[in-house]
């Protein structure tokens, strides 16, 4: 489906063009999209997003701007929904930005790449972690501040095999590009490095739903000691909840679509214990520090998940644009391959496909209602 939409989002832009032959860029202004889930069940990963960006085109802006020009942000909500992420690239299309940053989930992510790769619009994600997604070469216009899902799918068999000492594992899937690429990843790093380590199932869950008794009979049913799961937290703290509550107190490892708050609060006394991989705590750094208290400041509570992530982002845009002095597509990425920027994830530059370089995951560990990280 999206992709008739981006067939006909790119004729009406074309036909744009020819009315606004000036380019993408207004007088006086740089325009920045700002993309993700910013309501719904996941709008916990897309709003501190929108937090950091705004964030930073004050502090540029309230300096007198980005190469003599003020930075307007062009918000939009694409719910982590693939065709609506299309719709939403569309609009950022015809609003002439020059960069986007964005979006959250790794199959929105991938919908709304089909129309930026296609008018060649820069994009910087802090949080889709699908690999394909750099390593296919399809959006060369691609970067993103976190790292790919075949690196986290190595550190969940690694943990499982070598920190838990598990024998049989079930894993789970939401059936995405994210949920079910990270489980096919943990699984093939399990094959390949740990074949003590069974499988005894490999099965997607029915996302939304309220009742996983019948994949829960089957965990228990296959005498597993572990649950490893590929997909957010909604769906995860059903699982955990309903396996407690069926005395199913089996190791639960998830990844960075679980590794939030929220999925604390939800599943509450159930989700102690659980482990999940997310990006590294780099909360000690001074420019990490910073940006919490700026958050602080402006919004009066904690960053939330990708925060620092999306800080990154916006920063590596702003460093990218202020050192090509241009707008220019081909000018912003050169630059965001060749200049470094320190950032709250650290000193960092991209390599030929897009991925940040330096960046990597942790275990993280629930203890007293709060992730803690183990390694």
């Amino acid at each position: 489906m999206y992709k008739r939409i981006a067939v006909f989002a790119v004729i009406l832009l074309l036909a744009s063009a020819m009315v606004f032959a000036g380019g993408r860029q207004e007088a006086g202004e740089i325009r920045i999209g700002v993309a993700g889930a910013h309501s719904g069940d996941l709008a916990s990963y897309g709003l501190p997003t929108v937090n950091a960006a705004q964030l930073i085109a004050d502090e540029v802006n309230a300096a007198g701007g980005l190469n003599g020009q003020q930075i307007r942000l062009f918000i939009e909500d694409d719910q982590c929904a693939p065709d609506v992420a299309a719709n939403t690239a569309a609009k950022l299309v015809g609003d002439r930005v020059v960069a986007v940053l964005g979006h959250i989930c790794s199959g929105a992510t991938n919908a709304a790449m089909e129309i930026y790769t296609g008018e060649n619009i820069v994009t910087v994600s802090p949080s889709a972690t699908s690999p394909p997604l750099t390593q296919s070469g399809d959006f060369p216009t691609f970067f993103r501040t976190i790292a790919p899902d075949d690196a986290q799918g190595q550190l969940q068999a690694e943990f499982v095999a070598e920190e838990l000492g598990l024998t049989s594992v079930a894993i789970l899937h939401d059936g995405g590009d994210y949920g079910r690429g990270l489980a096919e990843f943990a699984r093939a790093a399990l094959q390949a490095n740990y074949p003590q380590v069974n499988i005894a199932l490999f099965e997607g869950i029915t996302v939304g739903a309220v009742d996983y008794s019948a994949i829960i009979n089957r965990i228990g049913a296959a005498n597993v000691q572990g649950v490893i799961y590929g997909g957010y937290h909604p769906e995860a703290s059903r699982l955990v909840t309903q396996m407690r509550a069926q005395g199913l107190n089996l190791s639960f490892i998830s990844g960075d679509g679980v590794q939030d708050a929220t999925f604390i609060d939800v599943a509450g006394a159930a989700a102690e214990g659980v482990y999940a991989t997310g990006p590294m705590d780099t909360s000690a750094s001074p420019v990490a520090q910073a940006a919490r208290a700026a958050h602080q400041a402006k919004y009066g509570e904690e960053p939330g998940p990708f925060f620092m992530n999306a800080y990154a982002g916006m920063q590596a845009i702003v460093n990218a644009i202020r050192t090509a002095g241009s707008t220019d597509p081909a000018a912003i990425m050169s630059a965001l391959r060749s200049s470094p920027v320190d950032t709250p994830v650290g000193r960092i530059t991209f390599d030929e496909r897009g991925d940040a370089i330096g960046v990597g995951f942790a275990m993280y560990q629930v203890q007293s209602g709060t992730y803690v990280e183990l390694r």
